[in-house]
């Protein structure tokens, strides 16, 4: 499911994680394996915020765009970037919440609530990227 492709340690190179879930659990499970790797690890507050914004965009991947072609995790001694590439070209758009609970508008705020930068490019083959990051 998920593929280190290295540590982070004083003197590697930045840490690194690909991996394409199916779900936003599978992507939660990804970013756990991924922060294991992490020395020194990432507080509580900045793990919950990590496997809740994985969550969010995930999510929203599988259900605006109908798959995620590709979840990236890296990290520096600074940050966690988050990189969640789907299929389509569609940009998020934000929309007032429905209080009542049934239809929503609550993920895209709460992006943008959780990462210090939220950025979407077209991706080169077609679909797009959202990425995300956080303070580590």
């Amino acid at each position: 499911m998920h593929q280190p492709l290295a540590t982070d340690g004083p003197s590697s190179l930045p840490a690194q994680c690909v991996c394409r879930p199916g779900t936003a659990a599978d992507a939660r499970d990804c970013a756990r394996s991924f922060l294991d790797l992490l020395q020194p690890a990432p507080t509580a507050h900045t793990t919950q915020n990590l496997l809740l914004l994985v969550s969010e965009l995930v999510a929203n991947a599988l259900r605006h765009a109908g798959a995620v072609t590709a979840l990236r995790l890296t990290a520096d001694h600074e940050s966690i970037q988050v990189h969640v590439e789907d299929p389509s070209s569609a940009r998020p758009e934000g929309r007032s919440p429905d209080l009542t609970g049934r239809g929503g508008g609550f993920g895209w705020p709460m992006v943008h609530t959780l990462a210090r930068d939220v950025t979407v490019r077209p991706c080169p083959g077609g679909g797009k990227v959202v990425q995300a990051a956080l303070s580590r």
